[in-house]
């Protein structure tokens, strides 16, 4: 797919998310406010989270489609790595804030009878959509390679499985008329919220620390430079890979025949970018070649 499509799709994804997020906050707080329910309220403090987190990514993709330019030579893909840490942590801190209420309500008493009704019917409106809209972004990330939108779809995937806990505690309110189960789901809640912020910001450090690729990543990378035909033999000695964003960007060292002139070696490199470019996607690589060395001859040069 083209690098425009994909701008478009990522875009477009971080709308709908924008949308969704702020009308399921509207809808939790007034029914959070109206039936008295703290979870319904927790779930619309994490929603809020969700918004912030959506407006980041929609900038961030917007920020990260930009070319390389004087003050960023490699791209500007790590604004997505950086966005994915910053929903990560909103995440982690709308947590904290939920389990602290929550567990303020728990140990003081001070809890309100719930009127489950609404909140049940509002609740699992808000798991159809989050499910719809998360299968959505996941779908896009996964197209797109998009860091954000992956963290973005993370949220609202967690929101399913909040909502779903929020809804079955509703119910067991209504049929014990136990009304302390209420805070107690708020901070069953917070545990989620807080595992799904700690998940992204984990991924996403690693990418801004410039962690390797997978090892399955880094074997599809052997793998397809294993695919390119020349003449000459070589030997690959040095690979090294980080991520920046979408991109995935290589650095290889290979061992070439002495005897290849400038141009083989350059056709050589143009066959190996290509193929790297074809079978992986979104990559950026860089081939320094080298004559053969003592060890390589040793090893009789044999292909990677």
């Amino acid at each position: 797919m083209k690098t425009n499509d994909d701008i478009v799709i990522k875009q477009r994804a971080a709308g709908i998310s924008v949308v969704s997020n702020t009308v399921l906050i509207v809808l939790k707080l007034i029914t959070g406010v109206v039936t008295g329910s703290f979870s319904v309220i927790s779930e619309a403090i994490h929603s809020t989270s969700d918004l912030l987190a959506s407006f980041i990514a929609f900038v961030a993709v917007k920020k990260a489609s930009k070319p390389a330019d004087k003050d960023h030579a490699f791209g500007h893909g790590k604004y997505e790595d950086f966005s994915g840490l910053i929903e990560g942590l909103l995440i982690i801190l709308a947590s904290v804030y939920i389990l602290w209420e929550a567990s303020m309500k728990v140990i003081s008493g001070k809890y309100e009878s719930v009127d489950v009704d609404i909140a049940i019917y509002v609740m699992l409106f808000s798991v159809f959509a989050n499910i719809f809209v998360s299968a959505y972004l996941f779908k896009c990330a996964k197209k797109t390679g998009s860091i954000a939108l992956y963290a973005d779809a993370e949220h609202l995937r967690t929101d399913v499985y909040t909502a779903v806990g929020v809804m079955a505690g509703l119910a067991l309110i209504k049929i014990t008329n136990i009304h302390i189960i209420d805070p107690l789901i708020a901070i069953f809640v917070a545990v989620l919220i807080w595992e799904a912020g700690f998940k992204i910001c984990k991924k996403t450090v690693a990418d801004l620390l410039d962690a390797s690729l997978s090892a399955d990543e880094e074997t599809e990378i052997l793998n397809t430079i294993n695919t390119v035909k020349n003449a000459k033999m070589f030997k690959l000695c040095e690979l090294k890979t980080r991520r920046s964003g979408v991109r995935k960007q290589i650095e290889l060292k290979i061992c070439v025949n002495g005897d290849m002139t400038v141009k083989e070696s350059h056709e050589f490199c143009n066959e190996v970018e290509k193929a790297l470019s074809d079978k992986i996607g979104n990559t950026d690589t860089i081939i320094h070649i080298e004559p053969l060395c003592e060890v390589c001859e040793k090893d009789n040069v044999a292909k990677i």
